[in-house]
């Protein structure tokens, strides 16, 4: 790049679809401006400035960029009639970051930029108003100083306390001019204090440092770790750009205000416009939370020409950008200016809602509709709600600043909350008395976010919402002492420590923890889903191991069972016994006595399914386990064992005192006391218990495995005792003709796990063929089902073509294909170094949560290629926990998969980001 590159673009020249080069902000800025709005004057420093300053090492502007400025702001002079720097009629200018992604609060603003000792004057002179002067000197040399200069908020929080208290003032517009006079004079002194040179006076100069300091934003933390939480890489937003915008002042007198507001509700989705002002302040009054703001409905009374105009301007907006528009206002002596606008970030409620209405007004069609919502923010919506029968009363009433219902322990700051929250896995409800963007962190690992101040608004509600958190905004009835770690709620309290609910739907705070009910799904989700349905070309099934599971995945929308869990039936306390008493028996005779006694249980546990589910599949996995897994654990055993021969010792010697007090022939109650206590410690029980507990420990001992994830489990099992596979086989066909029988479609499907050669494959297709036989027989008719193969195990893909001969269908089980792939134990890997491989990566996602395409993804592939090429009508699909998640669901898509199946509650996850991958892959 050169000195003739163009950095910088006037908002009347700037491309307004460019967010990549002028950031969101300033394309919109621009695009306003285009359109008409009014807009205040000004120009946008390109992200491609930011990349070229950052990159110097020094970090200096690249060369032009500050004569473009100069030549920039000699337009806005002749624009305004003002001077930058005049002291008769001073211009004044807003220095605001903006990237080509959303990033509410994450990156620096400064207002009033241009003031000094004389242009203050000039002010005002100019606006005949002292106290607007010196309100708005101080409010520019407290964020110049924080944001340019590095000063804490806490040294300035001092002195405006300071003012405060001897003002008798409770909040800032209590002030007079003297006192911001005064307070101006005590941050200049803090400004010189902290940095050891008197604050720059020179506008160009205030420019410029403000200018690097926004761009230096780009890599602060907050914004770093925004970032990371959101996944927005360099291709998404690379660098902020800079907006230079002539300023306007809602903080002019009680004709003048500022405000945040939505085209619609962001909470609810309803159309209505939604917002929050302040009369006489300025726009980081309301996004910071200092000062509670009123609701816009309040506009229509306090100014209502205003309120006028603001619908107006609400309907352009989202006319224009057929989206949800998050606006920025300010009202100057009975003028309204729009000073920015974005889509509005909402939550998952109000993003189904405004999706659904929107397609039938007309603003979208069904497939914007679809695709502006990402899939996994579905999830928000199937979270447990409060019960609303719940007797407990609250303690004290917010704003229902973000929709949902968390509980949590208290924390009083971010660090803490991270600590707990994202360190140690504990719950957490930060709890703040107003939230700042230097928080980010602790909301990251909060369930949810309380705050004594601020609005529906404020940076807080902004941000969780986006992250679809709860947040009760300006609760005012508590007072938040974070020095002594205690929030104080009228005549109680509560400490850092205690656990209590929040309600971000209704406002309200509760001590404890409150009983929560599942939630329904609403009808514009129900519609949404349905245009999802119509779109996608892969199926949604789930897995499931019960009737109760597989009852709420039809209510989620899943179209059958991908995976159901043998082993978990045999965990229910009327099978375990029976299972362990299969493990245990020393011959085949006592193995098939304990198997022909599970048979009937199994058999009513399928049926149940297949009726449940009907007329959709049922894919039924056979034993697949560790048979250990289901036998008590080895240290146990023999600490149980001890414990036996010591309650054996004591009592064969209880026995003999008896004896030699003569106690075993006195009929007396001596006697009969000694005999209750004998017959609980019975000798003869405690050496059959210890002979039993023997056996055991034996068996446990010689089914132990270095590695058992990799040794004797799946379909190796199956056939070491074909006896176990031979009676599941016979439960599912049995279930399957007695459910033929009382006429309900069905279709069975048979699964082989951990299967790496045909052979394998052929041997147990005959304990099913034989199976088929026999029920059929005694049935009298034939009985469908399908005979397929779970695809774990790496050499399974590579011999696709010879398993495709013998199985109708394959299902990827991805978790294990991925430990497989990349020989990592998954839980080993999770705890002790994926996180650092994520954190630098070395691997950018993990690799159990996000399907890896290049490795995983591409034995898929060749698996799916070669089977079909044997078999043309080979069914395939995936149930591994890549089957709810949406970038791995669009990979399953492209590489010709017939079906995911996920959990019951990620169903709707997946069947939105199904119909989103047939859109996106569809032929243009």
């Amino acid at each position: 790049m050169t000195e003739t590159t163009k950095w910088v673009f006037a908002f009347d020249e700037g491309d307004g679809k460019n967010k990549k080069l002028l950031g969101g902000k300033g394309a919109n800025l621009c695009e306003m401006t285009q359109i008409g709005l009014n807009v205040p004057p000004g120009f946008v420093i390109t992200t491609d400035a930011c990349l070229a300053y950052l990159e110097t090492p020094d970090r200096q502007l690249p060369a032009g960029v500050m004569d473009q400025v100069r030549d920039q702001m000699a337009a806005l002079e002749r624009k305004t009639g003002k001077g930058f720097g005049n002291p008769e009629n001073p211009l004044l200018v807003s220095v605001r970051s903006g990237s080509a992604m959303s990033m509410p609060g994450m990156m620096d603003t400064i207002l009033n930029l241009g003031l000094n000792e004389e242009t203050l004057q000039g002010e005002i002179k100019a606006t005949g108003d002292d106290r607007f002067g010196y309100d708005s000197y101080r409010r520019f040399i407290q964020l110049f100083g924080k944001v340019a200069l590095g000063v804490s908020d806490e040294a300035f929080d001092k002195e405006f306390n300071a003012v405060k208290e001897a003002a008798h003032a409770k909040q800032d517009v209590d002030l007079s001019a003297a006192d911001l006079k005064e307070m101006s004079e005590r941050f200049l002194k803090v400004v010189e204090e902290h940095t050891g040179k008197p604050f720059p006076a020179d506008p160009m100069i205030q420019l410029e440092i403000a200018v690097k300091a926004v761009f230096n934003s780009w890599m602060g933390r907050r914004a770093v770790d925004y970032r990371k939480q959101f996944h927005i890489t360099p291709e998404m937003a690379n660098g902020t750009a800079v907006n230079i915008c002539t300023m306007v002042f809602g903080n002019r007198g009680n004709d003048s205000a500022t405000g945040v507001g939505f085209t619609r509700n962001p909470g609810t989705g309803e159309n209505k416009l939604y917002g929050e002002y302040l009369i006489n302040a300025q726009g980081e009054d309301v996004v910071a939370g200092i000062r509670t703001p009123k609701p816009l409905d309040r506009l229509t009374v306090e100014m209502p020409q205003m309120a006028e105009e603001l619908a107006e301007l609400r309907a352009k907006l989202e006319t224009h950008y057929r989206e949800v528009q998050d606006f920025e206002f300010t009202i100057e002596r009975g003028v309204l200016y729009c000073l920015q606008t974005r889509n509005g970030k909402m939550n998952a409620h109000g993003m189904v809602r405004t999706s659904v209405e929107m397609e039938q007004e007309g603003l979208i069609s069904k497939e914007q509709a679809l695709q502006r919502i990402d899939p996994i923010s579905l999830e928000q919506m199937l979270f447990p709600r409060l019960d609303p029968s719940s007797k407990v009363e609250p303690v004290a009433q917010g704003l229902p600043a973000s929709p949902g219902a968390a509980a949590g322990i208290a924390v009083f700051d971010a660090d803490r909350a991270h600590q707990l929250g994202h360190d140690l896995g504990q719950k957490v409800i930060l709890v703040r008395e107003e939230t700042k963007p230097e928080d980010i962190h602790g909301f990251f690992a909060s369930e949810g976010i309380l705050t004594a101040r601020g609005g529906k608004t404020s940076h807080a509600a902004v941000v969780a919402r986006g992250m679809g958190k709860p947040c009760v905004a300006g609760a005012e009835g508590i007072s938040v002492d974070v020095s002594r770690r205690v929030a104080i709620v009228g005549a109680t309290s509560f400490k850092e420590g205690d656990t209590i609910t929040i309600d971000g739907s209704s406002g309200r705070v509760y001590l404890g923890e409150i009983a929560t009910v599942e939630p329904d799904f609403t009808p514009e989700l129900s519609t949404l889903l349905q245009w999802a349905d119509e779109v996608a070309r892969l199926k949604v099934m789930a897995n499931a191991d019960t009737p109760e599971d597989a009852r709420n995945a039809r209510k989620y929308g899943a179209v059958g069972i991908g995976l159901a869990r043998t082993e978990r039936m045999f965990n229910a306390t009327d099978r375990l016994p029976l299972v362990i008493e299969m493990i245990v028996a020393e011959t085949p005779e006592k193995r098939d006595e304990a198997l022909e006694a599970l048979l009937p249980l199994q058999r009513q546990d399928f049926r149940e399914l297949f009726e449940v589910m009907a007329p959709n599949p049922v894919t039924i996995r056979l034993l697949d386990p560790p048979i250990h897994e289901f036998l008590p654990d080895e240290h146990q055993l023999e600490q149980d064992l001890a414990d036996l021969r010591a309650l054996a010792g004591a009592t064969r010697g209880m026995t003999a005192l008896a004896g030699s007090m003569g106690l075993l022939h006195t009929p007396d109650k001596a006697r009969d006391e000694f005999d209750a206590v004998r017959r609980v410690m019975d000798p003869m029980m405690v050496e059959e218990a210890i002979a039993k507990k023997e056996a055991m420990l034996r068996k446990v001992r010689a089914l132990h495995e270095t590695n058992p994830m990799l040794g004797h489990r799946g379909v190796r099992l199956g056939i070491s005792f074909p006896e176990i596979y031979k009676m599941q086989v016979r439960a599912i066909l049995e279930a399957a003709a007695e459910c033929a029988q009382a006429g309900i479609e069905i279709q069975p499907q048979i699964k082989v796990p951990q299967v790496c050669t045909v052979q394998e494959l052929k041997r147990v297709k005959v304990y099913v063929d034989e199976a088929h036989a026999e029920v059929q027989a005694k049935h009298g008719q034939p009985v469908k089902f399908k005979f397929g193969t779970m695809i774990e195990v790496v050499r399974a893909c590579m011999r696709a073509e010879s398993l495709a001969a013998e199985a109708e269908f394959f299902s990827f089980g991805t978790n294990d294909l991925t430990q497989a792939v990349f020989s990592f134990s998954r839980e080993d890997a999770e705890n002790k170094f994926l996180p650092l491989y994520n954190q630098s990566n070395v691997l950018q996602d993990n690799p159990f949560e996000v399907l890896d395409e290049r490795g995983v993804g591409k034995l898929m592939q060749l698996a799916v290629d070669w089977g079909r090429g044997v078999r043309a009508d080979l069914h395939v699909g995936i149930c591994g926990e890549h089957g709810g998640h949406p970038a791995s669901i669009a990979f399953c898509d492209q590489a010709g998969l017939d079906y995911v199946s996920c959990s019951g509650p990620r169903v709707p996850v997946a069947r939105l980001a199904a119909a989103q991958a047939a859109l996106k892959h569809r032929p243009q």
